[in-house]
């Protein structure tokens, strides 16, 4: 059966020490401020954040046993302290290291991963589109060979780490033709920031995440050489497909971290506020609501970190994607209903001071909702859980 290891619970430790020193004293003024760090990127470089799931060729720390599980408990503590940098290495990792680690050439993994692995440049993954969520398939974006190269006319929404100062590289889904059965043939190219045809937009105005960068993305006849097609022409389904199915466990880490965040915030604010001449957490009313949220944080981490231990499994040939594909939409949707949950209860026991900005709970509560949407929606977790039990498709 899984469990953390010591070298996990010491690493955990050493991430710990790091957002409370690097990111804590800060965040109140980036969320206020919708400041992304790009300064801090090369501190989580340094300590080897980004190189965990990376071979030492590249850049990496030579991944071992339990690489993936290392990266979970990194994204946790991270996102215990703040959701924005929690989403940074999470999808800096997931969306854009991993596709080319997985995918790329020799050439493309020499060319981009050791500038990634030291947070020196960051890259994204620009799947979504206006009409394309959910329903990824209906990627609308079109790419067509012209000679040597690729044209790409379309457009992204909603891409993380897509327009920061160091952004070298965007993967991009592309419509490259059709199959036989008249589906569109969907395939991954890479674009690097600053070629021409490539417009990053404004930066959203969003609820949450507001350190967190995020952009519009637009091609308009951009040109990029042949040879930065990532893997085979038309596989970029199953490609973006295998990427969500990693990136739901590391979103599943990041509410860990939020939850627990709620249930620490909460428990230290019972015994000090005071009603009525006593504690707050005196109060059934307010000891069982953290007594529910301790509950929650407990069967949250469980189910991460059971599906991160398949996952590491997988790699050696002992578990089955099919099987790490339940754990996964299981682990995303229980964690992040939990802590958009455990926010609500944080802000509760706050009573006013939970709407306050100067209270921690008020970021957590407006950072939690978009758990529950990205890295797929809580209703396609239930598609894929229904799926993964047998039931039969609409």
């Amino acid at each position: 059966m899984f469990e953390l290891s010591k070298d996990h619970e010491d690493f955990r430790a050493v991430v710990r020490e790091f957002a409370g020193a690097e990111v804590a004293p800060h965040i109140a003024g980036w969320d206020r401020e919708h400041h992304f760090p790009v300064d801090l990127v090369p501190k989580m470089g340094d300590l080897g954040l980004f190189g965990l799931v990376v071979p030492e060729e590249f850049g990496g720390g030579d991944p071992g046993e339990g690489a993936f599980t290392f990266l979970c408990v990194a994204i946790e503590e991270l996102g215990r302290v703040d959701q924005s940098i929690g989403i940074t290495l999470s999808a800096g990792v997931g969306l854009g290291i991993n596709p080319i680690l997985t995918y790329g050439t020799q050439e493309q993994k020499e060319r981009w991963l050791p500038d990634l692995v030291a947070g020196r440049a960051l890259a994204a993954f620009g799947l979504t589109e206006t009409e394309a969520g959910s329903d990824a398939g209906a990627t609308r974006t079109r790419a067509r060979l012209d000679g040597d190269e690729w044209v790409v006319n379309g457009s992204k929404s909603f891409i993380t780490n897509s327009g920061t100062d160091i952004t070298s590289v965007v993967t991009v889904t592309a419509r490259t033709g059709e199959n036989p059965d008249g589906s569109p043939e969907i395939s991954t190219i890479m674009i690097p920031a600053g070629t021409p045809g490539f417009t990053v937009e404004p930066p959203y105005e969003k609820l949450g995440w507001h350190a967190s960068d995020t952009h519009g993305l637009s091609f308009d006849d951009c040109r990029v050489p042949a040879e930065n097609l990532l893997g085979e022409q038309g596989a970029g389904f199953k490609q973006f497909l295998k990427t969500l199915d990693d990136g739901r466990i590391a979103i599943s880490a990041l509410a860990v971290g939020l939850a627990q965040a709620c249930l620490e915030a909460s428990t230290d604010y019972a015994k000090t506020r005071m009603a009525f001449g006593r504690p707050i957490g005196v109060n059934q009313g307010v000891s069982f609501q953290i007594a529910d949220l301790a509950v929650m944080v407990e069967a949250a981490r469980t189910l991460t970190y059971k599906a991160a231990w398949l996952k590491d499994e997988l790699h050696g040939g002992r578990r089955s994607v099919k099987e790490v594909k339940q754990a996964a939409a299981v682990a995303k949707l229980y964690s992040t209903e939990a802590a958009v949950s455990a926010t609500r209860i944080a802000t509760q026991i706050f009573g006013g001071n939970g709407f306050m900005e100067e209270f921690p709970v008020a970021r957590f509560y407006r950072d939690a909702k978009i758990l529950e949407i990205g890295e797929g929606t809580s209703e396609v977790q239930r598609m894929v859980i229904a799926r993964g039990l047998g039931l039969p498709r609409a």
